[in-house]
């Protein structure tokens, strides 16, 4: 019979498995912005690259080891910790309540409830996020084997690399309101995916101001294009890196959270 409190049985069968995602369908769009736009959004230790490169994907998962299928979507920045490059999520918008509570209250991300849209033909793809009315995300890419920019390539090969790590913050906010209860934690984890497609495509994107959700902020540059996969991928086991300076995070810490104008307070995204 089902309980709220689970067996040591049910802990061992189902706690602790690396989370997997069968045949994950996957649109990523890279581009560069301003190095300033980059140097503002990273909170310390993260340090900015030599190169502003901004990273966007939409997904379908259309079978996981840990839910039913969803779709989700997130915005990165590349970021350098003690000289090791990864990727720092800004936002992860998803459609599924479990995927949801597992990546922030495990990983950290910064997830929301969103309607994540990907369409996908022969020729090429067309995808939307949206939330509160409102397509702050709209993408669409021709899988002809081209990317925007020339050097594109050579940027990935050198920026991105093979299972770059990921970095994320932990964090509770303080029960009275005031700081936090669960001091601000820089932690990361590693996704090792077994791409069975690959395809390069060029990319367009478009942009449409949310008080909610502000990925406008990344203006693009320069349009370096996309890559689109389909791969088994699994989210490692992750690890503490070290506790952040609470006050200097503190700016930092509204990834998870919607800002209403008529009572000017954070609303859990759920």
């Amino acid at each position: 019979m089902v309980s709220f409190v689970k067996s040591f049985a049910d802990m061992q069968k189902y706690g602790g498995k690396p989370t997997t995602f069968y045949d994950a369908e996957m649109l990523t769009v890279y581009w560069e912005t301003k190095p300033e736009i980059i140097e503002r959004l990273l909170p310390k230790p993260l340090k900015p690259t030599s190169r502003p490169v901004v990273n966007a994907f939409i997904a379908n998962y259309p079978a996981t080891n840990f839910c039913p299928p969803y779709r989700e979507a997130g915005l990165f920045v590349l970021a350098d910790y003690n000289g090791q490059l990864g990727n720092y999520c800004l936002s992860m918008p998803i459609t599924s309540d479990i995927g949801m509570a597992m990546g922030r209250e495990v990983c950290g991300l910064p997830k929301k409830m969103a309607d994540v849209r990907m369409n996908t033909s022969e020729d090429g793809i067309d995808g939307a996020i949206g939330r509160h009315g409102i397509d702050f995300f709209n993408v669409k890419a021709t899988m002809d084997g081209h990317f925007n920019d020339n050097g594109t390539e050579k940027i990935l090969e050198e920026y991105y690399g093979k299972d770059i790590p990921l970095y994320n913050i932990k964090y509770a906010n303080a029960i009275d309101g005031n700081g936090f209860d669960l001091m601000p934690t820089l932690v990361t984890q590693r996704l090792v995916s077994e791409v069975k497609v690959y395809k390069a495509a060029e990319a367009s994107i478009t942009f449409q101001d949310s008080p909610h959700d502000p990925w406008s902020e990344l203006e693009v540059v320069n349009m370096l294009g996309a890559v689109y996969t389909v791969s088994t991928n699994v989210l490692e086991k992750g690890k503490i890196l070290e506790p952040l300076n609470p006050m200097e995070y503190l700016p930092y810490c509204y990834l998870r959270w919607d800002w209403w104008e008529n009572n000017l307070q954070p609303v859990s995204s759920v």
